[in-house]
């Protein structure tokens, strides 16, 4: 994408050229590591290569790695390459060095620092203490097959008997509860998902659960712990597993140790956040000052994270998670989250939410089992919904993005979601586009994601990017229901939906792409394996068009697309 600024705030913090290009130049000055590791999940018997570049103003004489753990020891880095740094137009040294191997199931912790000619010790990427565990990467197998419905409990269903609440704007409650979601559940096993990734639901304040007080504990408003263990009991009947939104590096303003904290400075949970001011400054989750930022590395803070985690799967059944602000807490954290998280239920899936580039992303590998594919968002909103990525473009994009991936590395897919504008909305109500959209989406190999209501025509009345902020809460409507809902939407779905369960080649096949026409807005593509091959149409366009591959002809309206099995 090389538009001065992108067409929606997905990117935010590098959402324009000059964004960038201060990124960029920060991320290359100091001394730098960034988690530098080949192989980059390191398995048993490996010696990983790890590499260091340093950019300062004075010499440096050496660069150690002290390794924490399993055992303590100190490994001096060899000078490699030097480099010319265009942006920031200085030398860079690079520098490498090897890590002893470790058996599978190790978590190999170890701090680097840069030593100057002048006794001065700086340390890399500001004092980080980086991990790795040793061992395969790559989540269950369940997850490659998996659909996903996104549901926003607030504003999914009440439950029978009972209607909406008369609320004044968009950020009150609503009155979704889980005995709604549970009396829906046939709804959402008749469109064929066979996952559900439920937003926050623990106790708080707000519509939404982000700004969350206990995380052992249901929300009384949207019901009991018991309806809890009802709802992952009937999904599982039902063959839906069940994915929670945790979030570990934040929480709500009156959580109870935030408080104890706040009024004494020697209490025990002082040290559970990071302070600049105590009481009347600290770190927060992007400036909001309900939101305080968890200091993942005090070992009784992360514990209690830890053991909120594997709570929900051991002992509720839960399947995996859907990690919020992934970014936010050190890869050190996800080392032992890994961990702790497997020996729960060994075939947990967990996935981040990390908006940040290919390279940061790819750097969750073996912590995570994959992140959202915020990149592949962009490019279908770009291509389907403005109409600003051509499709020569955009298959350019496929075939770089998903070469750049490892397969293991599974990345969902989604159209939109709770904190971005519906897809439809963009579309300015455009049916034709989000049908094509999805049916892209669909014939992917990411695990698709759909929001709440995209199926059924919920769309919004005004844009969340405002002058005065964004306003996230316009794409939070509530669901439709009976005559409310787009029927033609709805049929196409469930279509889209039992189609990848029909051909499991939309997930583990290969695509090629057999016709483009940038000028008519055409382009299609096979997905094949061994076993079937699957051609795929599309017309990105507001004209009709004939394309004819292999000897025959399809033809399509515009801005339509069509599936046909091929054999041979």
């Amino acid at each position: 994408m090389t538009n001065e600024t992108m067409n929606e705030f997905i990117f935010g913090t590098l959402s324009s050229s000059q964004k960038r290009l201060d990124y960029a130049r920060k991320l290359a000055q100091g001394v730098r590591h960034q988690g530098r590791l080949e192989p980059r999940v390191p398995g048993p018997g490996d010696e990983p290569r790890i590499t260091v570049t340093t950019e300062l103003d004075r010499p440096v004489e050496r660069v150690i790695c002290r390794l924490l753990e399993p055992v303590a020891q100190e490994i001096e880095l060899q000078p490699a390459e030097i480099k010319w740094d265009l942006l920031n137009w200085s030398y860079q040294r690079v520098w490498h060095g090897h890590l002893p191997a470790a058996a599978a199931g190790t978590i190999v912790r170890y701090k680097i620092a840069a030593q100057t000619a002048g006794g001065q010790e700086i340390a890399a990427d500001g004092g980080e203490r980086f991990a790795y565990l040793v061992g395969e990467p790559g989540g269950p197998d369940w997850a490659r097959e998996a659909i996903i419905y996104q549901i926003f409990p607030d504003r999914f269903h009440p439950g029978a008997g009972r209607r909406w609440r008369d609320a004044s704007s968009l950020s009150d409650v609503y009155g979704g509860t889980l005995r709604g979601i549970i009396e829906q559940l046939d709804y959402v096993a008749d469109l064929g998902f066979n996952c559900i990734w439920l937003n926050p639901f623990f106790p708080d304040d707000t519509h939404h659960g982000y700004h969350a007080t206990d995380y052992f504990q249901v929300n009384p408003r949207l019901g009991t712990m018991a309806e809890m263990r009802e709802l992952v009991a009937a999904a599982h009947a039902r063959g839906i597993r069940l994915l929670a939104d945790f979030v570990a590096n934040h929480w709500g303003r009156n959580h109870p140790t935030f408080q104890a904290a706040l009024a004494d400075r020697d209490s025990e949970y002082h040290d559970w956040y990071r302070w600049i001011d105590w009481p009347h400054d600290y770190e927060t989750f992007f400036g909001v000052r309900d939101l305080p930022q968890i200091n993942v590395d005090n070992p009784a803070a992360r514990q209690r994270l830890l053991d909120t985690a594997t709570f929900w799967l051991g002992d509720v059944g839960f399947d995996g998670y859907r990690l919020d602000y992934a970014l936010g807490p050190s890869h050190d954290f996800w080392a032992d989250f890994r961990v702790a998280v497997r020996a729960a239920r060994p075939d947990a899936w967990i996935f981040g939410e990390v908006v940040e580039t290919p390279p940061v992303q790819l750097s969750y590998d073996g912590y995570l089992d994959g992140n959202l594919d915020f990149l592949l968002n962009q490019a279908l909103r770009d291509t389907f919904a403005f109409g600003t990525m051509d499709v020569a473009a955009f298959d350019s994009f496929l075939r770089l993005h998903d070469a750049y991936f490892p397969d293991h590395f599974l990345r969902p897919s989604f159209l939109d979601n709770h904190d971005m504008n519906r897809f439809l909305w963009l579309a300015r109500g455009d049916k034709r586009r989000l049908k094509l959209a999805a049916l892209c989406q669909f014939t992917l190999p990411g695990p698709p994601v759909v929001y709440y209501g995209t199926e059924v025509g919920v769309s919004q009345e005004r844009d969340i990017v405002q002058a005065h902020g964004h306003i996230v809460e316009e794409s939070r409507m509530p669901m439709r229901w009976g005559d409310e809902q787009d029927q033609e939407l709805h049929s196409y779905y469930r279509w889209l939906v039992h189609l990848r369960h029909e051909y499991p080649v939309l997930w583990r096949g290969r695509r090629d792409t057999v016709h483009l026409d940038v000028e008519a807005g055409t382009f299609a593509y096979t997905r094949s394996d061994e076993r079937e091959r699957l051609l795929v149409i599309l017309n990105a366009s507001e004209e009709p068009h004939t394309v004819e591959i292999g000897g025959k002809k399809f033809g399509l309206q515009p801005w339509s697309g069509t599936v046909e099995p091929l054999w041979g």
